[in-house]
């Protein structure tokens, strides 16, 4: 199952050059990298990047990830994806820019 990852220019740059990340500050505040699927994502993106320019989405395979990957309870009593360890590069599928346009970001066709 894919599921996926908004990072900033800057942490994205971060995850390429060092291979690895604890994620953004949320992540590192809460203790794990934050994740969502595809349904929640465009909602995830809405409630906590409005507004914000020069963000990547990035799709990353759960079975890549094993047990270190958790389903938690969180917004509006929907399970969300949860990785207790850094993300490294390698568990990146594939990643590209989410644009904004009009105040939406606009994801790839297919993916939410």
């Amino acid at each position: 199952m894919l599921i996926l990852k908004i990072f900033r220019a800057d942490e994205w740059a971060d995850l390429r050059a060092n291979g690895e990340t604890q994620g953004a500050p949320i992540d590192v505040a809460d203790g794990y990298v934050h994740f969502s699927t595809a349904e929640q994502a465009a909602e995830t993106a809405a409630k906590h990047f409005a507004g914000a320019e020069d963000l990547f989405l990035l799709g990353v395979e759960t079975e890549t990830l094993g047990d270190d990957l958790k389903w938690e309870v969180s917004r509006g009593d929907a399970l969300f994806p949860h990785l207790y360890r850094s993300l490294k590069l390698s568990d990146v599928a594939w990643a590209q820019p989410l644009p904004l346009v009009n105040g939406v970001h606009q994801f790839p066709a297919g993916v939410v």
